[in-house]
Order: C-alpha cells, then sequence, then structure tokens
C-alpha cells in the first residue's frame, strides 16, 4: 500500500506540469479551493481561490496569484475576508468578471454575520473592482442586491444562501452569464433528512447586462434567470419532493442554446437545455454518452464541462457513483477521484447535442488524504484555460496544493 510522501513533494503524485501554490507550514493557508485561473486586461494570469485554515471553520478569504507564463507564479496576495487569528467576515468563492472597459469584477459570497444555512454559505453578494489590472482592489460600498424567492429566509434581513463558482460565460448574444446554487433556509424547509448531501438545493442563473461599460458595483444591471419559476430541480433518491441540483457548469452550443451540467445525489450528472439565453430551461435529465448510452457517474461534486476553440468539449468528472472501495456517496471526503476526462462533440441532430467519448482518468491521488480537510478528492473546483496552442486543467489537489496539468490530444 502507497504512502503519503513529505508535504514537499506529496503534490507531484497527480503528475502535474505546473504547481501554482504549494501551501506553507501555516494553518492559515491549509485550505485552498474554488481555483478560477483567467487572463488580465494586459494579459497576464491571475489565480483567484478561496482560502482558509479549513474549510467550514469561520476564515475564508480570496487571495490571487500572478503569472506572465503561466509556468512561474507569485505569492499569493490577500484580497478580502477573515484574517489571520480572525472569525467572520467571510469572503468565499469568488468569481471574476473582465469587462471590455478593462475593469476587473470579483463578486463573492459576503458574510455578514448572520447565518442561516452555515456560515459559508448564508451572506450577501459582495464585490470588489480593480482598474490596474488586479493589483490595487476597491471594495464596493454596497452590496450587490439579489432577488428573494419562497426559498429564502422570510426575514429580509436574512441573506441568501447560495454560491457560484465557475468564470462566467458569454452567451448567444454575447453577455456575460454565471449559474449559481441556491440552498433552501431552515426556516423553509425543516433541514436534511441525511446529511449536508441532502440539502434541499437548486440551480438558478445570473446575466450581467451592462459589465462590459465598467459601471460602479452600484448601478450593474443583473437579471435573474429562469424568468419563471424556481430554478432547476432534481428530486432527491426516495424524496422526490425534495430537490438536490447543485453547482451548475454552462457551455454555449454553436446553435446558441446553452447546455448546463449539474453534481446531483443520484449517482450521476444530470443535464438542461436553454434555446433563449438561460429564460427557460428544459426538464433536468440524467446526462448520457449518448443518446441512448449509459449515464455518466458521479458523486455530489463539481462537474464541469468546457467547451475548446476548436469545437469540442471537454467534462471533467469522477467517473463512480459515489461508491467507491469502501465508501458511499455520502463519503464525500474519499469518492472525488480520479479525476477523469470525457471529450464531447457536438450532435446537433442529437436529442442530448453533446456526444462524449468514453473516459480517461487524468489524475489521482491514490486514496490517500492529506490536508486540513483530510480529504482524497482531486480536480474539484478547477478551471481550463488555451493559451498559445496549451490547454491546461488548473485543479485543487486534495483542496491543499493548486496545479497545472496539460490537457494533450492524447486525452481527448
Amino acid at each position: 500500500m502507497e504512502t503519503a510522501r513529505s508535504l514537499t513533494e506529496e503534490w507531484k503524485r497527480s503528475e502535474p506540469d505546473i504547481q501554482v501554490y504549494l501551501p506553507k507550514q501555516d494553518i492559515y493557508t491549509g485550505d485552498n479551493e474554488h481555483f478560477l485561473v483567467f487572463q488580465s486586461p494586459k494579459g497576464e494570469w491571475l489565480a483567484l481561490w478561496t482560502q482558509s485554515s479549513v474549510e467550514g471553520h469561520g476564515d475564508n478569504h480570496l487571495v490571487l496569484a500572478r503569472s506572465r507564463d503561466q509556468l512561474n507564479w507569485s505569492e499569493p496576495a490577500y484580497l478580502i475576508g477573515s484574517k489571520p487569528g480572525e472569525k467572520g467576515k467571510q469572503a468565499s468563492w469568488g468569481f471574476p468578471v473582465v469587462a471590455d472597459s478593462g475593469r476587473i469584477y470579483i463578486f463573492y459570497t459576503k458574510d455578514i454575520g448572520i447565518y442561516d444555512v452555515d456560515s459559508q454559505t448564508t451572506g450577501t453578494m459582495g464585490c470588489i473592482y480593480s482598474d490596474d489590472d488586479g493589483f490595487s482592489w476597491t471594495a464596493s460600498e454596497a452590496d450587490i442586491p439579489m432577488p428573494r424567492n419562497r426559498y429564502d429566509h422570510p426575514d429580509p434581513h436574512v441573506p441568501r444562501s447560495w454560491i457560484a463558482w465557475q468564470k462566467p460565460i458569454r452567451d448567444s448574444k454575447g453577455r456575460w452569464l454565471t449559474g449559481y446554487t441556491q440552498w433552501s433556509s431552515l426556516a423553509t424547509y425543516a433541514g436534511p433528512p441525511a446529511g449536508w448531501y441532502s440539502k434541499d438545493s437548486r440551480s438558478l442563473f445570473m446575466r450581467f447586462e451592462n459589465i462590459d461599460e465598467g459601471p460602479d458595483p452600484s448601478q450593474l444591471a443583473i437579471t435573474w434567470l429562469p424568468e419563471v419559476g424556481d430554478g432547476l430541480e432534481v428530486p432527491y433518491p426516495g424524496q422526490p419532493e425534495l430537490s438536490v441540483a447543485q453547482e451548475p457548469s454552462l457551455a454555449l452550443l454553436p446553435d446558441g442554446r446553452l447546455f448546463c451540467v449539474m453534481r446531483t445525489y443520484t449517482g450521476c450528472i444530470w443535464y438542461s437545455l436553454s434555446a433563449d439565453d438561460g429564460a427557460t430551461w428544459t426538464k433536468p435529465e440524467p446526462l448520457l454518452y449518448e443518446d441512448g448510452g449509459e449515464p455518466v457517474k458521479q458523486p455530489i461534486a463539481s462537474c464541469p464541462l468546457y467547451p475548446l476553440a476548436d469545437g469540442r468539449f471537454v467534462l471533467v468528472f469522477h467517473n463512480n457513483d459515489g461508491h467507491i472501495g469502501p465508501y458511499g456517496p455520502q463519503h464525500a471526503l474519499y469518492n472525488r477521484r480520479p479525476a477523469y476526462l470525457s471529450a464531447g462533440t457536438y450532435a446537433p441532430q442529437s436529442r442530448q447535442p453533446i456526444r462524449f467519448a468514453p473516459p480517461k482518468q487524468f489524475a489521482d491521488t491514490d486514496g490517500l488524504t492529506i490536508g486540513p480537510k483530510g480529504t482524497n478528492e482531486i480536480a474539484t473546483y478547477p478551471s481550463l484555460t488555451e493559451w498559445e496552442g496549451r490547454t491546461v486543467l488548473w485543479y485543487p489537489d486534495r483542496k491543499y496544493y493548486l496545479l497545472g496539468k496539460y490537457i494533450t490530444e492524447k486525452w481527448l
């Protein structure tokens, strides 16, 4: 049986090509996740993530590292959120929008000290922005207003429980769009019947209408979608009145439709389509490798879908239904591995308009746990870039190391 190497060598286990961040022996920097790499207006590369001593401890904050070549990365700079030795005032799950004006916005779940579902998902929508390529940042004086629905706490002073984690995409009209998860308030829903994985939840969307003009955050125009209904829902096994549909990932199809995949607790990925830029959606159904094929297995873990410049797609997932070795679907610390890739091809005549190739194992931890959370997961909450002929999946390894690995043609 393999054993963990020293922490200074263990990061090599998944055979990465790039190291972005290897934690120091510092409890403040031990948990690193929601790892989004994007290009700045002046062409540098920025890596944004949520950092804490350990997920759920109450000290989440956002940090940013920089690179000119995607190979050599600066030490991360603190942006906003809890500071060393502090709990509360958290900033969690930040996601960026680079406006045509050159302004960079980062939106995040902002802890205001009023909690409902938990301290790191109950919050307002905070915003910071930069006009100098991400070197300095200004916090918006006011939070971004979010409309409420029947799943929120009836007291409007209690914030919504929500997160967004993927980089937004452009819709068919070129507007920035992203998905987010909403968890039902404990005041409107009695609480999960089993563990955290059975929290009532659904997937919704937000579209930034005027952000490319670079307005002050208080002047942003946001359309909240879908226009009708409560969002995308997937029945929880054995209790169809309960929905578990989370962490939507979006891709724009060549025909202008949106393709959305979501994590669920059914043992597979589910998907939905929108032909009107997110205003309405088809009823979610299991994602298949192709029409009439097998479902794409997945535990309750992120399963992003990325479009490639050549027209193909890449699905990142874990290729098991939650059962792996001695572990069951509830054991998310241990069943989010290995990471697999599947190449997707647009299939305009098919009911499911992306056809996926057989999965290929991309990275693994060999089941070894490290880090403050004690997890063996890999490639949860990653991101993807294409630049100078290289496609890189940027991924957390056990929510500890932050790494990059080339997706070459052999993987596709």
